[in-house]
């Protein structure tokens, strides 16, 4: 892989640390430092203003601008696009001593600090301001958004003159003129403004989709007078403070952002009420209380999701960055949202969700927060209208779930991606049987999965079609999850997931039509689902053709792929990466280079569908065809080289998982998180070295230690319980907090795991 660790930050095992202010490295940090409670997220740029290189970035998870497109002539090409749109700066903040504003491009400083805490989620910054007079003021910040009350940020200033006494002016507001870097404009009305006694607020409109955000701030601190300054869309408050030598001056403010996301009256009826009770709510708020429910919150959160590493500094700075980020994007505050692939940290792929939430996001919270796995899941129930509108857009009946989505309509342009992926649809059905089979929860399946599964399997029975003899069924003219195959027949991975999708399909169906036939029968009858249709699922699933070589083991990535011309990826020279960029579009096309694993994602899925003669076949073959375009393939490449005992391969491929961000290895950072790959990196240690596997009947453990770590422990939710992991030189130490008679399997032997410790001899 041609990628290389940038490494600037302190290496800290539960804090990120930046020492002295590289400009050049700017954007990385205001990603880095980002800061998100699902509800909404803010990048870490500098609430004083900066006139260098900035995206000041405040983005609530689902509000959204869109955007028409020129209306193609063929049909299932989308004309519309949703984006996640860049809304108020609600920490807007000035600062002005002896006629200078602070900005640190321009203005003098000294002694730059800056870090986040990831046990507390506060960021912290502190620099000393050295004005033209030489006189210098030492200032701290910092910022946190509650975890507990999700629509409330705090923000605190300490200000403290180290060699003199006089006057500083401090303007603190709301301001909705930030440009949404797509569009290049605001893309805010403001409504209205109102300045109070103690506090100021805002309403503001998006200019085409007709969603709102109140947001209102409450000052405390103490000041020699203050004033109050409007523009169209920004509302200030100026206030005159006197500093006193070595006295520190606190400023504090707590802002309470409030969205209305749709049109329904019913929206609006509670956005109303909630506008009605935010005086009363803003008032009562207490800093002090905030601070110490989210120290709280990360406190349980920690001692229940923590991986711990001995031995290796850098990557337990990493995971446990990872892991912080994943429950800032979700934790299920909230049924009707998602996981943007750069979470809520920039404007890079539009804020939509991808097949990544299912495939790569949803295991982590399905072992670390399932309420949360639950309404990740709840998103393609109440998005099943608009799946099935994309389904009849593509000549389909059932749903075919968008390759990206705000809204559950299709935001992806490229038709070759939004019409030829069917990875989409099979991932959500995945995760519906992920899900279950982890926490056993059928009920919801019945209820919610249910009617998406039907509507799914409909799809695949209509998008696909039989062979020219009649004798098996597969998908024509597809693209894989390689992306670097376009229009193909027989996609392995495609045809596969199709194959597990009906039958799971007709699993559920069964079992529902058993346990609970009043609701069998009312959401079959809902879907005039009739038994013909099931047995034409059946039909299917039984003559999915899957591509396989019985005598090498190779499952074929598609309809001649193994006859495709072969490219040394080794010598393609690093100046041509990343490729889209290089290459022509068509180039890219006529070979068997792999942008990022397909059939070795099927593997990982499914891991205990196959051999491992199977497995290390393909791997093998797969491996030095793959160029790892994607940020996420190099996990999926770690975990089945550990299970293969490749384990100098295995740690190769683990080396940026990490820290992709924290070093800037794809040299992106700065347009935003990777949080999809963030998750991959959780996988990778759980299901890399730890050799979990959770698609058996009964989760199974099959660890390794890298020579480079002396131990490492993680511990995740299962079935209400918690699961703590152990492993060391010598053994592997695994309990849970209850008795329930949890069973196990460690190196395919079955163990009850309890509150007494089950100890294991590590075989490597």
């Amino acid at each position: 892989m041609a990628k290389s660790a940038d490494i600037y930050y302190k290496v800290h095992p539960w804090k990120i640390i930046e020492e002295g202010f590289n400009k050049e490295y700017a954007l990385v940090s205001e990603s880095v430092f980002s800061l998100g409670n699902e509800y909404m997220g803010t990048r870490g740029s500098f609430e004083e203003g900066y006139s260098g290189s900035s995206l000041i970035g405040n983005y609530f998870n689902g509000i959204y601008e869109a955007a028409q497109l020129e209306k193609s002539g063929y049909k299932g090409i989308i004309d519309r696009t949703e984006f996640i749109v860049n809304s108020a700066d609600w920490l807007y903040t000035r600062l002005e001593a002896e006629g200078e504003t602070l900005d640190l491009n321009t203005s003098d400083f000294k002694d730059f600090y800056r870090e986040l805490d990831l046990k507390s989620g506060i960021l912290f910054r502190s620099f000393v301001w050295v004005l033209p007079s030489g006189k210098k003021i030492k200032l701290e910040f910092r910022r946190f958004l509650s975890m507990k009350e999700a629509e409330t940020a705090v923000q605190k200033i300490i200000v403290t003159p180290l060699n003199f006494s006089g006057e500083i002016k401090l303007y603190s507001g709301i301001d909705f003129t930030q440009i949404h870097h797509m569009t290049g404009r605001s893309m805010w009305n403001v409504i209205s403004k109102t300045a109070e006694e103690e506090t100021l607020s805002m309403l503001g409109n998006t200019v085409s989709t007709d969603q709102a955000l109140l947001t209102s701030c409450r000052f405390l601190c103490e000041y020699q007078s203050k004033e109050d300054y409007a523009e169209e869309k920004k509302l200030v408050r100026k206030f005159v403070i006197a500093l006193e030598q070595g006295k520190a001056f606190e400023f504090g403010k707590i802002i309470r952002n409030i969205t209305r996301k749709a049109t329904e009256t019913v929206d609006k009826e509670a956005f109303l009420k909630k506008w009605e009770e935010n005086p009363s709510i803003l008032k009562a708020l207490d800093i002090g209380m905030l601070e110490a429910d989210n120290l709280n919150w990360w406190h349980k959160t920690w001692q229940e999701s923590d991986i711990e590493i001995l031995g290796d500094e850098l990557n337990q700075q990493g995971i446990r960055y990872c892991i912080f980020q994943m429950h800032q994007t979700y934790h299920g505050a909230d049924k009707g949202t998602i996981i943007g692939a750069k979470g809520l940290t920039g404007e890079a792929y539009s804020g939509n969700t991808f097949w990544d939430t299912e495939a790569y996001c949803l295991p982590f919270y399905i072992f670390n927060n399932t309420q949360a796995a639950k309404h990740l899941l709840e998103f393609r129930y109440l998005t099943l209208t608009e799946a099935m509108e994309r389904a009849k857009a593509l000549d389909c009946k059932g749903a075919f779930y968008p390759i990206a989505t705000i809204t559950g309509r299709e935001c992806c342009s490229l038709w070759q991606h939004a019409s030829l992926q069917l990875q989409a649809s099979t991932a959500v059905a995945y995760g519906f049987w992920h899900y279950e089979n982890i926490t056993g929860d059928d009920e919801f399946v019945f209820e919610k999965g249910m009617p998406v599964l039907i509507e799914v399997s409909r799809m695949l029975a209509t998008r696909g079609d039989w062979s020219g003899d009649g004798t098996r069924y597969g998908f024509y003219g597809v693209m894989g999850p390689d992306e670097f195959q376009m229009m193909v027949n027989n996609n392995c991975y495609t045809n596969y997931m199709g194959k597990k999708t009906l039958e799971y399909t007709l699993d559920v169906l069964s079992r529902c039509s058993f346990t609970a036939p009043d609701k069998y029968r009312d959401i079959t009858g809902d879907r005039n689902l009739k038994e013909e249709e099931i047995e034409n699922f059946r039909k299917i699933a039984e003559h999915m053709y899957i591509p396989y070589q019985t005598e090498t083991e190779l499952y074929e990535q598609h309809e001649g792929y193994f006859n495709l011309p072969h490219v040394d990826i080794d010598k393609i020279p690093m100046e041509e990466f990343p490729l889209y960029h290089h290459w022509t579009y068509d180039r890219i096309y006529r070979n068997d280079m792999l942008k990022q694993p397909d059939v070795l994602m099927l593997m990982l899925l499914y891991n205990r569908d196959f051999t491992e003669k199977q497995l290390r076949s393909n791997y093998d073959y797969y491996e030095p065809r793959c160029i790892h375009e994607s940020s996420l393939s190099p996990s999926v490449h770690s975990i089945l080289a550990a299970q293969l005992k490749k384990a100098e391969e295995a740690y190769k491929f683990f080396g940026f998982a990490t820290r992709m961000d924290l070093d800037n290895y794809n040299r992106n950072t700065g347009e935003g998180l990777h949080t999809t790959s963030i998750a991959a990196a959780w996988m990778n240690i759980v299901y890399g070295f730890g050799g979990m596997r959770s698609d058996g009947k009964e989760l199974a453990f099959a660890p390794s230690l890298p020579e480079q770590w002396q131990g490492y422990s993680f511990k995740m939710h299962v079935k209400e319980e918690v699961v703590a992991v152990s492993i060391d030189k010598e053994n592997i130490k695994i309990s849970s907090d209850s008795n329930t008679g949890l069973k196990v399997l460690i190196y395919e032997k079955e163990y009850v795991i309890g509150q007494k410790e089950v100890r294991v001899p590590v075989i490597q």
